[in-house]
């Protein structure tokens, strides 16, 4: 079951929460018993009074009995665990007990007390009918509140195990940056202490967007976008050959998007852009239109390409995980390359 539709059964039919919390247990109890009631007061009366009201008193206890004997014995006990057999069997022993309290019923109460003395009792395919219906809707009921509860918990823990990948995913994206970055520092102060501590500098401001608003749901497009050009900022005071685009279009106020939605583009753009015969770059795109956000990374690559490691593309297969995971049927990834550049477009339904 899709989450959308398990939201629609479950968030905003309230007839569903009716039958399956345990908050209106005792409204449905009283509903049936209510039903039951109103059902043998609206049938024709067979006895004399007050003959004919002990005859509905009696009925409507040997109903409720039929019914709560299914409901929260024999269905859990049988049903529910496959045993369908016994479960036939156990109903067609209740029909029997059933036909035969019936008929005694109808020895005790004598042809005097009858409305018509030459009518005759109810038959029994007429009576096992009426004891089938009563089951079949009982055991309807516990079913139907079984695979309701069995929906929830499989979307929860659906849930759950969605929520943990992610937080997994975003753990490994965290510490791979974080690595990238100290080691450019540790570099920059042998060579250039001024530029070392611009750096360090950086890194502290992007550490606090790391540490503070990735660990939110949601953040604000804006920042995250501060966040890029924060980290492009600090690649380009390490790098003399590198330069970086922003541009922004639309009304990117007030939009929200999982953090650390893009760095992982980013990362690879840079990671595979470094050129020392002439001026890499990296240009990053953003807009939002019509209830969608494009966004598009393109970089340039190297006349001599690096030899790949193993953990080359860990990060595209990260975000390409989380933006499954994110928005399953909700996103467009294209991913395009040339001799010159690398290009990323993501588009996303907001």
């Amino acid at each position: 079951m899709s989450k959308t539709l398990h939201r629609e059964l479950m968030d905003k039919n309230g007839m569903l929460q009716f039958f399956i919390s345990s908050k209106y247990r005792l409204r449905r109890h009283l509903m049936m018993i209510l039903l039951i009631s109103l059902t043998l007061y609206n049938s024709d009366p067979e006895y004399t009074e007050p003959t004919e009201t002990f005859s509905r008193i009696i009925a409507l206890f040997m109903f409720l009995i039929l019914v709560y004997t299914n409901m929260y014995l024999l269905v859990p006990k049988f049903l529910f665990k496959n045993k369908h057999t016994t479960y036939g069997l156990s109903v067609l022993v209740i029909i029997v007990i059933s036909v035969i309290i019936r008929r005694c019923g109808g020895y005790f109460f004598v042809p005097s007390v009858r409305l018509d003395p030459n009518k005759e009792d109810v038959g029994i395919l007429p009576f096992s009918f009426i004891i089938i219906i009563l089951i079949s809707a009982s055991a309807a009921i516990k079913l139907f509140q079984q695979w309701m509860l069995d929906v929830q918990l499989i979307h929860k823990l659906k849930q759950a195990k969605t929520n943990a990948e992610l937080e997994q995913l975003k753990n490994q994206i965290n510490p791979h940056f974080l690595f990238n970055m100290l080691n450019n520092a540790n570099v920059l102060t042998k060579k250039d202490p001024d530029k070392a501590s611009q750096v360090l500098i950086k890194l502290s401001d992007l550490l606090r967007y790391q540490l503070y608003d990735s660990t939110r749901e949601k953040v604000f497009l804006t920042s995250d976008i501060h966040f890029l050009e924060d980290f492009l900022n600090l690649e380009k005071v390490r790098r003399d050959n590198f330069d970086f685009l922003i541009s922004k279009e639309g009304n990117l106020s007030g939009v929200q998007i999982p953090p650390l939605l893009f760095i992982s583009f980013v990362e690879n753009a840079i990671k595979h852009n470094n050129d020392s015969e002439k001026l890499s770059y990296v240009n990053l795109f953003f807009d939002v239109r019509n209830n969608e956000l494009f966004f598009k990374c393109i970089n340039s690559k190297p006349i001599l390409k690096a030899v790949k490691s193993s953990s080359s593309g860990l990060g595209l297969v990260n975000i390409k995980r989380r933006l499954e995971l994110l928005f399953p049927s909700s996103h467009i990834l294209v991913i395009e390359e040339n001799s010159e550049t690398y290009s990323v477009m993501l588009t996303i339904k907001l």
